[in-house]
């Protein structure tokens, strides 16, 4: 790809703040740079949003609140539509932006642009679809009236890892619904979501019902924003550590709060499982997005008398993935998006061969430039290896053995997060039974991939709460409300 192709994709997005349906600059007049993850390199700068940046931008969500709420449903729905249709046209500009602002390879960036545009077609059809009830009461004399209503002004904050999906994912449902927003796109990779938001702007989006503020300094300026007594919801996906500050933060107000936190997914592998589709799975599991997904694979769990071959055949499979810069052609696996990030995926790996494990593959950093990492398998890992516990985050799959089903499920939920576990056997009892057992919100059976924007993804334990997608989807930001009826 020529590096003007790129500076016209780049030139072509707005960069400022988004407030009230207007660009404008930061009140401060500060900018920061956006780095591309394969050079080091800035490739544009953005308005840098401040405090009073962020009281305007949610005092014109709150305006905007009772005539986006009163808008008819189709009318709403018509809106993503009409973004879906121009998101999908735009594929190509989309996907080159978000891989020089985040690293991934450009057919990376497409399927996430796919799947992002999947929740703008899915809740513009959930919009017509938010239903009440009427019921006459058990003992006779009245009527039970329930209504659905917007929970009001949201503010999201989005991660750098999905920079596109995670937006549509909140954006969707809370414009189906009839709720305005403010949106604090991640400081590594604000240019996907700034794009989004013109896209919404031209599919018709009133003024107002979103504004966007990107930042450099996240926590100064999401704090007084959740503090805010005009907020009624907040939507955080990020990090378990950061969305535990956000909930305390949160509580002042009693807010609304949806939680996509932090994952240690298990990929158990049974004796009788396809190791062909088991292979297969990993690589999906595992390498999707560098990585760097809380749905990826943390740790490989295999039974002992394929966990040889299952990790020979995976080794085969990571060392052949081709890595260079995202926009060149043939290319499988880009950087890490900092030097940070792949900083902590060398500690991780450092801390597992220390304590004994075996490099198989891969296991250090590639090229002269940018933050990349081999894609690394680990054999012969030990339980006390700090990767086990936390997110690696990047392209390292270690794996351990394990003998028995009970064993199998003592060490998938071993842990204080609850995400998702990949589960490969071709015996149905045992897959009902480990489902059920395994303490997650999805289950990826004998299947590499859950998300899916028609289901209702999300997690339990330290992996937080509230699901997105799905029929739920749309529920986080509707409120019940029952009206008795006397009717004698």
């Amino acid at each position: 790809m020529t590096a003007d192709r790129e500076r016209d994709v780049v030139s072509g997005v707005p960069t400022g703040l988004l407030i009230g349906g207007a660009w404008r600059d930061s009140s401060s007049g500060g900018r920061f740079d956006v780095e591309d993850p394969s050079t080091g390199e800035v490739i544009t700068t953005v308005a840098d949003a401040t405090v009073e940046d962020g009281d305007t931008a949610l005092t014109a969500a709150v305006e905007a609140q009772p005539s986006w709420a009163a808008t008819p449903p189709r009318e709403r729905g018509e809106v993503l539509r009409r973004a879906f249709d121009l998101v999908t046209e735009r594929i190509d500009d989309l996907a080159v932006l978000m891989t020089l602002e985040m690293g991934k390879a450009v057919k990376e960036s497409r399927a996430e642009i796919t799947y992002a545009a999947e929740f703008l077609r899915w809740f513009a059809e959930e919009a017509v679809r938010v239903t009440g009830g009427y019921a006459t009461a058990p003992a006779g004399g009245s009527r039970l009236l329930t209504m659905k209503q917007p929970v009001g002004p949201s503010f999201f904050i989005t991660p750098w890892n999905f920079p596109m999906a995670m937006g549509t994912r909140k954006i969707a449902p809370a414009v189906a619904a009839g709720c305005t927003m403010v949106v604090k796109p991640a400081h590594e990779t604000p240019l996907s979501m700034l794009a989004l938001a013109e896209i919404l702007r031209e599919a018709g989006l009133p003024d107002g019902v979103l504004n966007v503020i990107p930042t450099s300094a996240s926590s100064e300026i999401s704090e007084p924003i959740i503090r805010d007594p005009r907020l009624r919801k907040l939507s955080f996906t990020g990090s378990t550590a950061v969305g535990r500050k956000l909930i305390e933060q949160s509580a002042q107000q009693v807010l609304r709060v949806s939680m996509e936190l932090g994952g240690n997914a298990p990929f158990l592998v049974f004796a009788d499982a396809d190791l062909d589709a088991a292979v297969d799975g990993a690589m999906l599991a595992k390498m999707r997005n560098v990585g760097e997904a809380c749905t990826a694979v943390n740790r490989f769990h295999v039974h002992e008398s394929v966990a040889d071959e299952f990790t020979e055949r995976l080794a085969e499979r990571m060392s052949a993935l081709r890595l260079g810069r995202g926009t060149d052609d043939g290319v499988d696996v880009g950087p890490l998006v900092s030097a940070k990030q792949r900083g902590t995926v060398e500690e991780l790996l450092t801390d597992a061969v220390d304590r004994g494990a075996k490099v198989v593959t891969g296991g250090g950093r590639w090229g002269d430039a940018g933050y990349f990492f081999q894609p690394t398998v680990l054999a012969q890992v030990p339980s006390d290896a700090r990767m086990l516990a936390e997110e690696v985050f990047g392209p390292v799959a270690p794996v351990t053995t394990f003998t028995s089903d009970e064993e199998a499920l003592a060490m998938a939920n071993g842990t204080e997060y609850g995400l998702v576990a990949y589960v490969f056997t071709r015996d149905l009892q045992r897959a009902l039974r480990v489902s059920e057992g395994l303490e997650v919100g999805m289950v990826g059976l004998n299947a590499g991939i859950v998300s899916n924007p028609a289901a209702p993804f999300g997690g339990v334990k330290a992996s937080g709460f509230g699901r997105e997608g799905g029929a739920e989807g749309i529920e986080e930001y509707l409120e019940t409300k029952y009206v008795a009826v006397n009717l004698p």
